[in-house]
């Protein structure tokens, strides 16, 4: 048999009202990436060959160490990348905003 349901109380006895969090939108274009996680996409495979017995968080936090001792020069073609995803979410954004439909998905690495 169910148990019926109990209203919580908070510590002034009013009855607690619980907030519904809005659905996302499967239409919404995703939002633009960071320099580092293009660079964490490239470098991620590296890190696993070399050290196979690392958990992801350590993996995580292997490939923030490297991301910081890389120099400008070295970011470099990351934050291009990131700058060419902005403008995509930015124009994608633009055209879901104005008829709600999101432009077709990216492609990815390699295709």
């Amino acid at each position: 048999m169910p148990k019926a349901a109990v209203d919580k109380l908070d510590k002034d006895g009013e009855k607690v009202v619980k907030k519904t969090k809005a659905k996302k939108d499967p239409n919404a274009p995703k939002r633009a990436m960071s320099a580092f996680m293009f660079y964490s996409m490239a470098e991620r495979d590296n890190v696993k060959t070399t050290n196979p017995d690392l958990s992801f968080g350590e993996i995580g936090k292997q490939l923030g160490e490297q991301w910081r001792g890389l120099t400008a020069e070295e970011k470099r073609p990351y934050e291009q990348e990131a700058e060419d995803d902005k403008v995509r979410a930015a124009r994608e954004k633009a055209a879901y905003e104005k008829d709600g439909t999101a432009a077709p998905p990216r492609k990815k690495r390699g295709e």
